[in-house]
């Protein structure tokens, strides 16, 4: 595996994070909320290393050029923005979320967590979109 592998790795730790999250809404939904918090603390984990992974690309390789045009490029722009700004603030929010639920805190847990979830998912979804946009041949697209 080399540097150039990360981008791949990342989309597929992104898309396994929001995989985990619905598995754990779909647990809490039906009141197991030993289920929920294993899949939660599972969803927390895989977006932590693709955090890590993600600024050792980075930090390697830079910033990567977007060259596509058409229609493609304001699209990619548009959610490359709206996903980078509510990556920034799902951190803070999933760190608050998740000590809330650890510590019991359920009702405090529940108000931020309806925020948390869905800017998360889409934060998880549109990281794989930027990978697809970015990284995969035209031709796929």
């Amino acid at each position: 595996m080399s540097i150039h592998d990360l981008p791949a790795v990342n989309a597929s730790l992104n898309a396994l994070s929001g995989v985990l999250l619905l598995i754990a809404y779909v647990h809490i939904r039906a009141r197991r909320i030993e289920q929920h918090r294993r899949f939660m603390i599972a969803a927390f984990a895989t977006s932590s290393l693709f955090l890590v992974c993600y600024l050792v690309y980075h930090a390697q390789v830079g910033s990567v050029p977007f060259t596509r045009a058409g229609l493609v490029r304001p699209l990619y722009f548009t959610i490359l923005i709206t996903h980078v700004t509510l990556a920034a603030t799902v951190v803070p929010l999933a760190l608050v979320t998740l000590s809330r639920g650890l510590k019991a805190r359920y009702p405090q847990h529940r108000r931020i967590a309806r925020w948390t979830f869905p800017v998360w998912l889409y934060v998880s979804v549109t990281g794989v979109l930027v990978y697809v946009l970015l990284y995969q041949p035209t031709w796929l697209i």
